[in-house]
């Protein structure tokens, strides 16, 4: 008997495992709406140019390579705390946010996770049904228990919102309550700002403990509008977490660059905050990663990088937008008789299809089109020339 001989196999993550299976499928026709990256009209990932640009700037600049602070780049820290709570807002300069650098997203999720666990010693946390697959996995691990809300309407295609709101008020006094700043993953269906308002106060009247997931930021109707769901529990005085991921909006996948808001009451619990934050970090990773902070600050630094990136932003969210208007105009081309005309009214890079686990089965067997079981599809895999045959294969398998 060996060590490892008690190892059994872990199973494959449900989206990159799809991902492994789409890239050994020899078929040259074959089309992947399943990993969430944003890709061109060449169904490729493009560079931004003013990620380039900043590049240049950053090489001939001769940075330091030392490591950075705990908490990361500062001047990247100070920049994305005023992106991710928007324009015209009064809390960014008042101390009460602690803000840290972290590795992406997911690492601001589980820095978050362990930093509620073991400090503020909150064990229960409540998710959207449905939700982005490693949400309950990432607070499972730091030790949660995971309940969720309902939040889909499955037979409309919208949200749920008045399931949504009972539950929301059911939830116990003190819980976690993880919440999909825009653009919904997976569902593509977001609240509107009258419901921010009522969110937010809920939270508040039932001390519940926000966060805020923020991965697609401009994605939706624009960089400052988007900000909605922060300035709604920021316009109370409520304590919540923002997590920040900059893998979509920069292009920044491999540098996984996010950034992880405590709002306090006031700075000097933000200062206490930061230092619990920081022993995390350092037993956990020690630092963050330099590259994509600095990529990201000297653009937000640079007011002809800013501007040329938001413009490819409004690109990025434009184009999606147009490819979702030929996929609904191009299944009634080819005789669909179903209505998809709901996925017009769905934002950001995902949405929720309507299609059965069967029908998924079959498009991908029959037809190479790859989308995760529950029918979620990345409309940023969609092109002006894989989308006649994507919607000729819906076509056949739905009839």
């Amino acid at each position: 008997m060996h060590l490892f001989d008690q190892v059994s196999p872990a199973p494959a993550d449900p989206i990159l495992g799809l991902s492994d299976t789409f890239r050994a499928d020899p078929r040259p026709e074959k089309v992947n709406l399943t990993v969430g990256v944003y890709q061109d009209e060449a169904g490729k990932v493009p560079a931004l140019r003013s990620v380039t640009e900043a590049e240049l700037r950053l090489t001939k600049s001769g940075r330091n390579r030392s490591y950075l602070p705990i908490s990361g780049l500062p001047a990247f820290n100070e920049q994305v705390q005023a992106l991710a709570f928007g324009e015209g807002s009064l809390l960014p300069g008042t101390g009460r946010i602690a803000s840290l650098q972290t590795p992406g997203g997911t690492g601001a999720l589980r820095v978050a996770a362990e930093f509620i666990a073991q400090v503020l010693n909150k064990r229960s946390i409540w998710v959207s049904k449905p939700t982005w697959a490693n949400h309950p996995a990432i607070f499972a691990r730091a030790g949660f228990e995971i309940h969720d809300y309902p939040y889909f309407d499955a037979k409309n295609h919208g949200l749920d919102r008045e399931a949504f709101i009972n539950a929301l008020k059911a939830i116990p006094e003190g819980d976690v309550v993880l919440l999909h700043g825009c653009c919904h993953n997976p569902t593509g269906v977001d609240p509107s700002a009258a419901d921010w308002e009522q969110i937010a106060g809920i939270c508040r009247e039932r001390k519940l403990v926000p966060i805020v997931d923020f991965a697609y930021q401009g994605f939706d109707r624009g960089l400052a509008e988007d900000t909605v769901a922060v300035q709604a529990f920021a316009a109370t005085d409520l304590e919540f977490l923002v997590a920040s991921s900059f893998s979509k909006n920069f292009g920044l996948y491999q540098e996984r660059t996010g950034a992880l808001h405590v709002v306090a009451d006031k700075s000097q619990a933000a200062g206490r905050v930061l230092s619990q934050l920081q022993v995390l970090v350092r037993t956990m990773y020690s630092n963050p990663p330099a590259y994509g902070a600095h990529i990201v600050a000297t653009i937000l630094n640079s007011t002809e990088l800013r501007a040329q990136w938001e413009s490819e932003v409004a690109g990025m969210r434009n184009r999606i937008r147009s490819m979702r208007e030929l996929f609904v105009q191009h299944l009634k081309n080819a005789g669909v008789s179903k209505d998809f005309g709901f996925l017009l009214e769905q934002n950001g890079m995902f949405s929720f299809s309507g299609l059965k686990p069967a029908e998924v089965e079959q498009l991908r067997e029959e037809h190479a089109v790859y989308m995760i079981g529950n029918g979620r599809i990345n409309v940023a895999g969609i092109t002006s020339d894989n989308v006649e045959r994507l919607c000729q294969a819906i076509a056949k398998v739905l009839s």
